[in-house]
């Protein structure tokens, strides 16, 4: 993996990882809110391997990528962002996100600049989400947000009793990766609190007319892949997804949660290649 950066419209620095040859048909990971590039696990190498240039970025305000100066997190300025990246490509990109960076995706390609991308995968996302799936996300995400851990254990204790399906790692050093070690000794998440606490924060997501009208606009190739035990994409949701946008394809990723790339990179790694491959 390589380092990149992409300067946005607003000054802020979107800082990434790329895998593969430069000139080969580009693809962007984009994750969800509260993730940064490393949730995408394997993904980035196995689509190098297999001919394309994978780039995987934190969007802004999290991991390496700039916070915005204003405490600017709307869903817009996600779309902005993943519209500049996009246009740093020599063809046009194929999309993967997750969550928040499928939402973005949707903007982008149903509201803003319908062409911009060959193709998009949406993961775990629709345009109407479970309310309770959604608060659950957003009360873990908030309540360590101030006062941190104490050790990676806690943290490691408080991700499985919020993802039991997943075995508890014994190996910490990767939860490194989405965490910032404070000068007051505590650990805390690799964003910025102001995502949820600022008047342009990602409540602005809770917005299911605004997608509906995006996804109606999708005319690309698409494909949605939920997590069969997502608590966010019920199959109700993703049924009424599917009409909407009556030629996107669909896949469900049995023993995976919201956090589908993560639960089971392996099944969700061979739905990606296979769409993208039926590109061709």
């Amino acid at each position: 993996m390589s380092p990149v950066e992409y300067p946005t419209r607003d000054g802020v620095v979107i800082r990434g990882d790329a895998a593969g040859d430069h000139a080969s048909p580009p693809v962007i990971l984009v994750h969800g809110g509260g993730q940064t590039r490393h949730s995408w696990g394997g993904t980035a190498e196995v689509l190098a391997e297999r001919g394309w240039y994978a780039v995987a970025y934190d969007q802004r305000g999290h991991g390496q990528s700039d916070r915005s100066p204003t405490a600017s997190y709307h869903i817009s300025d996600f779309a902005n962002d993943l519209q500049d990246v996009a246009a740093a490509f020599d063809s046009d990109p194929v999309v993967v996100g997750a969550s928040l960076g499928g939402l973005a995706g949707m903007v982008v390609e149903g509201e803003y600049a319908p062409g911009t991308l060959r193709a998009l995968v949406l993961v775990d996302i629709t345009p109407r989400q479970e309310k309770v799936g959604v608060d659950r996300i957003v009360d873990f995400m908030m309540e360590r947000a101030d006062t941190g851990f104490g050790s990676l254990e806690e943290v490691a204790d408080a991700i499985a009793a919020y993802q039991p399906h997943r075995t508890r790692p014994s190996n910490l050093d990767g939860l490194r990766k989405n965490l910032i070690l404070g000068e007051d000794g505590r650990w805390r998440w690799h964003w910025d609190p102001a995502l949820f606490n600022s008047e342009q924060g990602l409540h602005s997501a809770r917005m299911p007319g605004r997608f509906t009208d995006a996804a109606r606009n999708l005319h690309l190739p698409t494909l949605l892949v939920r997590g069969k035990l997502s608590d966010l994409v019920s199959e109700e949701t993703a049924a009424e997804f599917l009409e909407i946008v009556p030629h996107a394809s669909f896949v469900d990723v049995s023993d995976a949660g919201h956090m589908v790339a993560g639960d089971r990179n392996d099944r969700f790694t061979d739905a990606v290649v296979d769409f993208l491959a039926s590109l061709a």
